[in-house]
């Protein structure tokens, strides 16, 4: 089981358990990501996201996403895709 690096956590939304994300790859609705930072470890998957507050099934590098991950993460976490 591989891993790539597709992005940084830049704020984390407690209330929605949702995570803004800058990209550097795609990331797709359905994808397996692990979160990993300074005390974060979480393996979860991507149910649901939003590019400027409209629904997507898939972002492109350079995107800011809204991610939906059901877990706690925090500001400058990376976001790794599970390949």
């Amino acid at each position: 089981m591989g891993e790539r690096t597709i992005g940084r956590v830049t704020h984390y939304y407690g209330h929605l358990e949702a995570a803004a994300v800058a990209l550097s790859d795609e990331l797709r609705v359905g994808d397996r990501v692990h979160v990993v930072g300074h005390t974060t470890d979480e393996i979860a998957t991507v149910d649901r996201m939003q590019v400027e507050h409209r629904d997507v099934r898939a972002a492109k590098p350079g995107d800011d996403v809204a991610v939906h991950l059901g877990v706690k993460v925090r500001e400058h976490d990376e976001l790794r895709r599970v390949e």
